[in-house]
């Protein structure tokens, strides 16, 4: 763990089985040295279902997370297995507001690869850390309109972002 006492929880919404869970909490402590903590599961937020779209508004889960007391850490990212949207996006892979506390993952389109898992994540990480979309080639933060464009990425941050969230990270 940073220094600084930095530290993430990943917070379970629904039903999330545990070995993707891991794969998630294994990706900070593998690129970012990051010590993680699994939350106990929230209920499934019945409050952002959107009937029409068939999805859950990302943005209310996001609101939902920051009223919500973690005084114990830093950063929590929340895990849902359910189809995300975002009202100037048919869906989300992820969303995260810049810096952040709170952000959300979508395992729905992911067909349970656990690469693409730990890219989202990592990404939305990123804009909680303040960091905006990479132009770098295969750079985890370069913007992915879907899994086609998220799988010709790279599960790491380039040279200059990585450097970047070393940074805030020890600030």
């Amino acid at each position: 763990m940073p220094s600084n006492g930095f530290s993430l929880g990943i917070q379970p919404i629904g039903e999330i089985d545990n070995f993707f869970l891991k794969v998630i909490t294994g990706s900070f402590l593998g690129e970012l040295s990051i010590k993680t903590f699994i939350l106990p599961p929230l209920k499934s937020p019945e409050y952002a279902f959107n009937k029409r779209k068939i999805q859950y508004d990302a943005g209310l889960i996001i609101n939902r997370m920051e009223k919500m007391k973690f005084p114990e850490y830093t950063k929590i990212i929340g895990i849902i297995d359910a189809d995300l949207f975002i009202p100037v996006f048919s869906y989300v892979l992820g969303e995260a507001r810049m810096k952040g506390r709170c952000a959300i993952i979508s395992l729905f389109r992911l067909e349970n690869n656990p690469e693409r898992m730990a890219k989202v994540a990592l990404h939305e990480f990123g804009h909680l850390m303040n960091l905006k979309h990479c132009q770098e080639k295969g750079c985890v933060m370069k913007f992915s309109n879907n899994v086609e464009q998220l799988d010709s990425n790279f599960s790491f941050f380039c040279e200059y972002c990585i450097d970047q969230l070393n940074y805030l990270l020890k600030k």
